[in-house]
């Protein structure tokens, strides 16, 4: 059995080796962009972080966004990502008008070369006819042009060319001489490429590919607009459930510490301290996850702002949200988003270009007819071998040429089959109109009725937290005397935080509602007052030839918008009214769970006195003489029909109190 294999000088002859490994760039061998690193982000472990509180309006919030939008961030959940569009895209997208108005541009041409050409040859003996002698032929020279060339817009082609042959050879009247000649021509198509439509056609698809980028664009600011107010809003919200959540806290551990108190001196067994223990582990657990909402939302603002992870500065929005109820016209915002939506723009501009290709198919399909004019001076000039010098004139011999040429494909397929196309296309493009028009509809109408729900919701929820904060403080006063259980304290304590969280939430959502709303009728930048300087100055440079000789997207600083909301001297969330409650404990601190051990109640003077006190700090000093068997009772209701009657007198009243 033999093996074939390839001569060993095959592998020599191979100036580059087979890739038989994979070969990377070491990290070491990039030119890395690096950044400083900011300071260590905070999480709800940090102690030592600075408490330095940044008020931050909205207007404000939306200009240093604008400032960092040198790439547009949208925001995402608790994070923001890159949306694909700079600064520098539209930038980009103008040079290709260039590019399109550039194939009118005149071409000129030079070319000058030097040739030399020796042929060996034979001619007879004149002597002797039978012999030959050798004889051999040069001839050389330079050959000289120059042209200049341009297309115009309906299609056709001037040209003016001069050339000039100057050679020498051994043979022929004029050893030495020069053949000058000027020639004008005209080509003129008459079917297929001729007209300004179809000549135009690429200036304008590249206009309106500007015009897409520039709108593409405008869309995605829009989106970092809306993205900056609705974390904003969401950052408001974290603070307010954060505020509810630490009052949950404080009257969670005023209840435990006065439960803890009558266990120690025996009113009360450990089953009746396990519930509020058991409580306040559940708000503490609770309060670790608003303190790590803020720290969230305050991250993903930050992030959407363009500004660091960590400064040592906590950002406090300043701005109030609003609470007027809006009404709109449906007529009226429909049309405003059908007219001012940059997406519905941008489908409208691809049909636009769209319609220009299917001119340039349709052109494309006719046949090709070009006329050609051909008009040529030539003249000569050499010198004969008894030195006389001849010459004509250019003039003497002129020379023209008018023409038609026709050339046509049979059948036309590959013509047909693009124009077809180009229709087709059109088709889906309006198709993908009405779709967007249908969309943007349903989208208003979704966001129209959320706004009224969340309206309906804060109003809702403003009620149910009057309800909350009044059955809160009923319960606890109650309690405080010993009329109801903790369980009944719980839940209103519970009701009340969710109450003042659901409110933050609603009222917050609405304003997101809002701006989502200006968003959808593509009316945002206009209502805070935010204008590009392309639509100001209809420029692609800003301010003439400012930034001739600078980057202008960068070079161009925002300059500061409108102001649209007010700018508040407090913390958004001051705007819910959020007041505390003083119920200051002095009760002992919380106690491991190997001193909850049921003890019997104090019988010496001494130890009663001390229990006194033990009373008058958990604010039971109006109850009646201490017994335990007693306070089981009033837990229970279980009382006596004797002390029936004055507990439902002090129920009244306390009622009557708290209205």
């Amino acid at each position: 059995m033999s093996t074939a294999s390839w001569p060993s000088t095959a592998c020599a002859q191979r100036s580059v080796p087979d890739q038989h490994s994979i070969r990377w760039h070491s990290e070491r061998d990039l030119p890395l962009t690096t950044r400083p690193a900011s300071l260590a982000p905070v999480t709800v472990h940090s102690k030592d972080v600075t408490a330095i509180e940044r008020l931050l309006p909205l207007d404000e919030a939306i200009r240093i966004a604008l400032n960092h939008a040198e790439v547009i961030r949208i925001l995402t959940g608790i994070s923001a990502s890159n949306s694909g569009q700079n600064i520098y895209e539209t930038a980009i997208a103008t040079t290709a008008i260039d590019n399109a108005v550039a194939n009118f541009d005149p071409v000129f041409l030079a070319n000058s070369s030097w040739r030399k050409s020796e042929l060996a040859g034979a001619e007879f003996d004149q002597l002797d006819p039978l012999n030959a002698l050798p004889n051999g032929s040069q001839t050389g020279g330079n050959d000289f042009t120059l042209q200049l060339q341009r297309r115009n817009r309906l299609g056709g082609t001037a040209t003016m060319r001069f050339n000039n042959q100057w050679r020498y050879d051994d043979f022929g009247p004029l050893s030495r001489n020069n053949r000058p000649e000027i020639e004008l021509e005209y080509t003129q198509p008459l079917l297929a490429g001729a007209g300004t439509a179809f000549n135009e056609a690429p200036i304008v698809i590249a206009q309106l590919n500007v015009d897409r980028s520039f709108f593409s664009y405008k869309s995605q600011v829009q989106r970092l607009v809306q993205g900056v107010i609705s974390g904003y809003w969401s950052l408001v919200a974290a603070r307010t459930e954060l505020w509810a959540r630490e009052k949950q806290v404080e009257q969670a551990k005023v209840a435990f510490d006065r439960d803890q108190a009558q266990f120690r001196v025996g009113l009360i067994d450990i089953g009746d301290v396990s519930q509020p223990r058991l409580a306040l582990a559940n708000f503490k657990a609770n309060l670790v996850l608003a303190q790590a909402n803020v720290i969230q939302r305050e991250a993903a603002l930050r992030n959407v702002l363009g500004i660091p992870p960590e400064d040592g500065q906590r950002l406090v929005p300043s701005t109030p949200p609003t609470r007027d109820r809006l009404e709109f016209q449906w007529v009226e915002l429909v049309e405003t988003a059908q007219r001012r939506r940059p997406d519905l723009i941008e489908l409208h501009l691809v049909l636009l270009a769209d319609q220009q290709r299917l001119i340039q198919a349709d052109n494309l399909a006719r046949p090709e007819l070009n006329a050609r004019a051909i008009q040529s001076w030539n003249g000569l000039r050499g010198r004969a071998a008894n030195r006389n010098i001849v010459s004509s004139q250019l003039n003497d011999n002129p020379n023209w040429t008018l023409g038609v040429t026709f050339e046509v494909p049979v059948g036309l397929r590959s013509s047909r089959a693009s124009l077809r196309n180009s229709q087709l296309v059109i088709a889906r493009d309006r198709a993908n109109i009405s779709q967007g028009l249908h969309q943007t509809e349903h989208e208003l109408a979704t966001t129209v009725r959320s706004l009224d729900q969340l309206y309906a919701q804060y109003e809702a929820f403003k009620e149910t937290r009057a309800a909350a904060r009044q059955n809160l403080d009923v319960q606890l006063k109650a309690e405080e005397a010993g009329l109801v259980i903790f369980l009944n304290v719980l839940q209103a304590i519970t009701a009340w935080g969710d109450a003042v969280s659901s409110e933050a939430n609603a009222l917050t959502q609405y304003n997101t509602a809002l701006a989502s709303l200006e968003e959808s009728t593509g009316t945002i930048l206009d209502t805070h007052g935010v204008v590009f300087s392309e639509e100001r100055y209809a420029s692609i440079g800003p301010g003439g030839r400012k930034f001739e000789d600078a980057c202008y997207p960068k070079s161009l600083v925002p300059q500061e918008n409108s102001r649209r909301y007010e700018n508040g001297s407090v913390p958004s969330e001051q705007a819910f009214d959020l007041k505390g409650y003083d119920r200051k404990s002095n009760a002992p601190s919380l106690v491991p769970d190997s001193e909850l051990q049921p003890t019997n109640p104090p019988t010496s003077a001494t130890g009663q006195q001390d229990a006194a006190n033990v009373f008058r700090a958990a604010s039971f000093q109006n109850l009646p003489p201490a017994n335990t068997a007693k306070n089981k009772l009033i837990k229970s209701n279980l009382k006596p029909a004797a002390e029936s009657r004055s507990l439902k007198n002090r129920i009244k009243s306390l009622f009557q109190r708290t209205r």
